[in-house]
């Protein structure tokens, strides 16, 4: 069986909310919280599947807390691993940069080997550009707490229906 990783930062209020929601969708018991503010890049390696959160920040920046931790790993392999994202964007204030992050993490993954899974329709939101966007998909879920909170749960249960036929 895969072990499955899903980490994010612990402080974040919407990512964190979406992270506990996505482990109750999968029933996975053997889904382990990791929390990237504290997450070594052994303890990090250990996995062969990561579902990595996280928001947008300003234009399309990563949070303080993924850009210390990258560095740690940007010489790591991640060849046979999948990785599957999900993200929290603001497409009213940010319409420019909407999801950039996922974008950024699922670049960084990629270039190092590993599989991005869980690519999710670009269907019901309205914004201008997205780092995210691969085609008509996204690199995987986005959910906007801001402007629509009522289609996260949704969007997060179809997003783990993706994830379970693809794992």
């Amino acid at each position: 069986m895969s072990k499955i990783a899903i980490v994010y930062s612990f402080h974040t209020q919407n990512t964190k909310k979406a992270a506990e929601m996505v482990v109750k969708k999968m029933g996975k018991n053997h889904v382990e919280k990791l929390n990237v503010e504290d997450t070594s890049a052994e303890e990090f390696m250990q996995f062969d599947t990561y579902i990595l959160g996280s928001a947008t920040w300003f234009e399309g920046e990563l949070p303080n807390h993924w850009d210390e931790f990258l560095p740690s790993i940007e010489e790591r392999d991640f060849s046979g691993k999948n990785v599957a994202l999900f993200g929290l964007a603001d497409q009213v204030n940010y319409p420019d940069f909407f999801g950039d992050a996922i974008g950024r993490l699922a670049e960084f993954f990629q270039v190092r080997g590993a599989k991005i899974i869980g690519h999710y329709p670009n269907k019901d939101y309205s914004f201008t550009e997205s780092f995210a966007l691969r085609g008509d998909k996204f690199v995987g879920v986005i959910l906007d707490y801001e402007n629509q909170a009522d289609m996260a749960e949704k969007r997060i249960e179809e997003w783990v229906k993706i994830l379970d036929k693809e794992l």
